[in-house]
């Protein structure tokens, strides 16, 4: 069975990644695969009570491989991590068939299950559906139920449930296209706000300066303090002088 699952992953693997060219540098050159066999067997230790070993083992994968994998952790069949650097997946968290893992992911436990001995033994992380692709830098934190067939953008920071079938965007994340139809929402981007407002204030700093330099070229009164430019204690005048212009 164990030889199985790696053959699929390694099939998987020369499918979906172009780099990917034969089986033996699968095997020898990527981290992803060396992260998903191990946490087979570290998981295989879980499931029997060897906790600690188990969590040695997983830790050791995580020095290896740059990717933290807890044993108690299910993962479907043909997961694919790709690259992997700096991937997180809690204890309790559930992993489809099928899905695609990029750089930098957490499937991690919500602020509210950060309790210790409290939530212990408790779901607290996410669970992904069959063909999910999270995109790299990608956190998914929470007891969430995220649909088959989801696309997850990079970056973006899911909550909540998603549907099957969508793609999520932003953060918080937000579902923009679901079942290949673009969903309207009307909840505020923080992000997209933000950066409204920035450029705003560039505009008006641009139209500050175009004013200053208009003001400077024609011997008007300078705008930035409205005193005569042959003033000698006029702050531009005296910087002008001491260049010698």
């Amino acid at each position: 069975m164990l030889i199985t699952r790696l053959r699929e992953n390694i099939q998987t693997i020369l499918d979906q990644d172009p780099a990917a060219r034969t089986a033996t540098e699968v095997v020898l050159c990527y981290p992803g695969f060396h992260a998903v066999a191990i946490h087979e067997f570290a998981h295989w230790l879980w499931s029997r009570r060897c906790y600690t070993f188990a969590r040695w083992i997983s830790h050791v994968s995580r020095v290896l491989t740059g990717i933290e994998i807890h044993p108690g952790a299910k993962m479907g069949r043909r997961v694919f991590i790709d690259h992997g650097m700096g991937v997180v997946i809690g204890e309790t968290a559930i992993i489809g068939d099928d899905c695609v893992i990029y750089q930098g992911v957490t499937l991690g436990a919500g602020a509210a299950a950060r309790m210790g001995a409290k939530t212990r033994g408790t779901k607290r992380h996410p669970t992904l559906g069959t063909g999910v692709v999270v995109g790299s830098g990608a956190e998914i934190q929470g007891d969430i139920i995220v649909g088959d067939n989801v696309r997850v953008a990079s970056r973006s920071i899911v909550l909540k449930d998603v549907p099957a079938n969508s793609v999520v965007v932003g953060v918080p994340g937000r579902v923009v296209i679901r079942d290949g139809q673009k969903v309207k929402d009307d909840t505020p981007d923080p992000e997209a706000e933000a950066i409204k407002s920035l450029k705003e204030h560039i505009s008006k700093l641009e139209e500050r300066l175009e004013l200053l330099d208009g003001s400077l070229h024609s011997g008007e009164p300078g705008v930035h303090s409205g005193r005569d430019p042959n003033d000698p204690q006029d702050p531009v005048d005296l910087f002008l002088h001491g260049a010698g212009i």
